[in-house]
């Protein structure tokens, strides 16, 4: 981005005022400390000199002996030491003090999200989410979704389509638990999602996200994240139904090719790719699937839209559409707008309607 928009100059001058910030600072707490250890060898050697020649007068009057004054100056002297070291120790229990401040700020962060006292296990489930009469907003006084009303069938696929901002990821976050409904609820086989073990829950559900996420490890390790008991058969197989196998082991470390930090070291098909042999692995019975928007050649829209088809079949999904192909697939489409859902039905349905769909299609989907 600093290169196409030629900020070169500019950026580097930002750097520079800020690393000139930093060395301020740093010098007045250098400045500071350097300042303390010899302030307090002043202190103590006033107050010696101060207890000498007061013991001194002391003994002249004869209310001291010499032993004694001799034997005070000693205790103080073993006192000196310990002052001194505490001056030197000062500034790094500030800096202590400072980091544990914002360690514990982290520690004693409590979850937005919490499991409700007696929640139980999810069994294993069918797959049937039916959201009732739900509304939810980060304030809520503002509403993103109101009186939301839905079923999904067991194996079912639905398309979420809308205008940007409308809130479809938002919808679907609400299956996971990752938010919390205002009002309503939003239930799986029954079982209202806010009263069931969160991680049960999740267990049973895979995500693969519009902008996918890999860790800073090998391909192996990020295929089996959500199931690291699998055996390496179960990895090789999630690989081929997701069209990535070839391309692993065209590696010289196959599964064992470090992918770097967002698995940088990859294609963002083949990012993709991986993220749905981790779905696959994980064999959920929902998935939700967010369309990545980037484009990719030809040959790799190809596999990862065969990927796709393999992960979906025969699980619950909810997809946020972006192509025309996943929306005329899918078992129903679900038009959201205003926070409300607009229309349901087919592609083919909802077309005939010549309502805000229709728009819809013409504007965002609509082959040129």
């Amino acid at each position: 981005v600093v290169k196409s928009f030629a900020t070169e100059k500019k950026e580097a001058k930002r750097f520079q005022q800020e690393n000139i910030l930093n060395f301020r600072l740093a010098m007045r707490r250098t400045q500071a400390v350097a300042l303390l250890s010899p302030l307090i060898e002043i202190i103590t050697t006033i107050g010696l000199s101060a207890i000498l020649w007061y013991g001194a007068w002391e003994v002249i009057r004869g209310v001291l002996t010499p032993g004694e004054l001799i034997a005070f100056l000693g205790y103080v002297s073993l006192a000196i030491k310990p002052l001194n070291q505490l001056g030197k120790t000062y500034s790094l229990y500030q800096r202590a003090l400072a980091s544990a401040e914002r360690i514990f700020e982290i520690l004693d962060t409590e979850p937005e999200i919490k499991e409700l006292p007696g929640a139980v296990k999810l069994p294993p489930i069918e797959g049937y989410v039916c959201f009732k009469d739900v509304s939810f907003g980060y304030d809520s006084n503002e509403l993103i979704l109101e009186d939301i009303n839905l079923e999904i069938k067991p194996g079912e696929k639905v398309a979420l389509v809308g205008p940007s901002g409308v809130g479809k990821t938002t919808l679907v976050s609400l299956i996971p638990r990752f938010y919390d409904s205002i009002s309503g609820v939003v239930a799986i086989d029954g079982h209202d999602v806010k009263k069931v073990k969160l991680a049960s829950l999740r267990q049973q559900i895979s995500i693969v996200p519009q902008e996918t996420i890999l860790f800073n490890g090998t391909i192996g390790d990020n295929i089996v994240y959500g199931r690291p008991e699998a055996t390496e058969e179960e990895i090789a197989e999630a690989a081929r139904k997701a069209n990535v196998d070839r391309f692993i082991e065209s590696l010289s470390r196959g599964y064992d090719t470090e992918v770097g930090e967002r698995g940088v070291k990859l294609s963002g098909g083949e990012r993709q790719r991986i993220a749905i042999a981790r779905a696959i692995l994980r064999n959920p019975r929902i998935l939700i699937l967010d369309e990545a928007t980037s484009a990719v050649d030809a040959e790799t829209e190809l596999l990862i839209q065969q990927a796709l088809s393999r992960l979906m079949k025969d699980r619950s999904t909810l997809i946020i559409a972006h192509r025309l192909s996943t929306i005329q697939n899918a078992n129903k489409v679900v038009v959201l707008n205003e926070r409300r859902i607009e229309e349901i039905g087919s592609h083919e349905q909802l077309l005939a309607r010549r309502g805000f769909y229709t728009r819809l299609y013409k504007t965002q989907f609509r082959p040129a």
